[in-house]
């Protein structure tokens, strides 16, 4: 028999819950079936077999936690069959402590949706090969599906490049390259399997003092509060602030969307748009700090702060300064729709190289942001103001948005992070030159 042990699918991740089983016991597994969702500090995400059997045991029930190396499930021999009396969900694995996390090629899938680098003995090997149509499915990362079923290609007729031939998305990409069957009608017309609900809360419990309910930490909470305290434990955070004229900002929104209608940008998108560019101008700021060395990311990644139910997270709008306004508003809020249905993968929120929290649609005017690590620095943005201003000596209507740059010391320094906030301040207050 074999064990299926709780895999780590983030990098923050620390113990994962199972939102739902998609095998019973008794039911065969093939390579590559999905077995298990699981809902991550993070996301929802799909567990594949990498063995085929008969899954003999449920471990941890729906809605129960493991920690990442704890055995969660039992697929036996393909051979054999499963115990006709096997419960769906051991009690011994409510009462007795969990064995030891041991090691296994399993106990840890890949996190991302494909592996990030190549072997030299397979760096030149070609992505995919044509396998017979209508041949049993190959064993593929969620990525790969989802592309493939938005491109209407038959994984049936791919041979996947990964490891055990699974197909990832470089073979999905080098098959729409160059142009495979479609898949088969009948397939294609079936509705897309609904996303797996998320787990449920965690019940409140009762305390000594009856006006008072204790409700459990989620993961968002318990994660969130972990990093954020190390962020501030560990990082000298130093704090600059700016008000700036968004009289022209807004001015230059309601052009660009009458000129995009139906489609719209926001005013947090032209702000990420500008903090790019100015990323891209100051090098010193788009950096981490580690304890040997400096780190000068040569891609702007800029990560956008989204409220979910259990907490926060931060997808990441990859290479933004060399996406126009449009391209960064219309991934930023397909970022945000998956964020709150809990389907962002971990590639989705890694790899950013600054952030950006926007609360100006609550009607906060300034806060300060806790930076998020590896990050040197986080943009904070309040809500535009009517108030009076100065021009000309005269006494004028104007609008007014407050922004707070929070930053690393040991990264950056004052006139460094100063610099950068300025150009800022000049491309929101003169947006052309955000797309010059």
């Amino acid at each position: 028999m074999t064990e299926i042990l709780m895999p780590r699918l983030s990098d923050t991740m620390e113990e994962g819950v199972i939102s739902s089983w998609q095998k019973k016991p008794g039911d065969e597994v093939a390579v590559g079936d999905v077995i298990v969702d699981i809902e991550t500090d993070k996301a929802v995400m799909e567990y594949e077999a990498y063995e085929a059997g008969v899954l003999e045991k449920i471990l941890v029930g729906e809605g129960e936690t493991a920690a990442i190396g704890a055995p969660i499930a039992v697929i036996a021999p393909a051979g054999g069959a499963a115990s006709p009396a096997a419960p769906e969900v051991e009690a011994e694995a409510k009462t007795e402590p969990k064995p030891e996390p041991k090691a296994s090629a399993q106990a840890e899938p890949e996190a991302e949706p494909e592996p990030v680098a190549v072997s030299a003995a397979r760096a030149d090997a070609p992505h995919a090969e044509w396998r017979r149509p209508g041949a049993a499915r190959p064993p593929s990362s969620p990525l790969a599906r989802r592309l493939a079923r938005d491109h209407g290609i038959d994984l049936a007729t791919l041979t996947g490049s990964g490891p055990g031939g699974r197909i990832v998305r470089a073979d999905i990409e080098a098959a729409i390259r160059d142009g495979v069957p479609a898949a088969p009608a009948e397939a294609s017309a079936q509705p897309a399997t609904p996303a797996p609900a998320p787990a449920q809360a965690p019940a409140a419990r009762r305390t000594d003092d009856p006006d008072v309910e204790a409700v459990p930490l989620n993961r968002f909470r318990k994660v969130a509060a972990r990093r954020l305290t190390e962020s501030k434990r560990d990082a000298p955070h130093f704090y600059l602030n700016r008000e700036v004229d968004a009289g022209a900002l807004l001015a230059f929104r309601a052009t660009v969307n009458e000129a995009l209608a139906p489609a719209k940008v926001s005013v947090n998108d032209l702000v990420v748009k500008a903090v790019a560019t100015a990323l891209r101008e100051h090098p010193a700021v788009n950096v981490s700090y580690t304890e040997e060395a400096l780190l000068f990311h040569k891609r702007v990644h800029v990560g956008v702060a989204v409220a979910v139910e259990d907490g926060l997270v931060v997808p990441v709008v990859r290479d933004a300064d060399r996406k126009s306004v449009s391209e960064i508003g219309r991934e930023t809020r397909e970022l945000a729709g998956r964020a709150r249905e809990g389907k962002l993968s971990a590639q989705e929120m890694s790899g950013g190289t600054f952030s950006v929290s926007n609360l100006g649609m609550f009607g906060v005017g300034s806060f300060s942001a806790v930076i998020n690590p590896p990050e040197a620095a986080i943009l904070a943005v309040g809500a535009v103001r009517d108030e009076p201003v100065v021009r000309d000596g005269q006494v004028v209507p104007g609008r007014r948005m407050a922004v707070t740059l929070s930053v690393d010391h040991r990264a950056c320094d004052g006139a460094t992070a100063a610099r950068f906030l300025a150009r800022l301040a000049e491309l929101l207050e003169n947006p052309l030159l955000i797309v010059a």
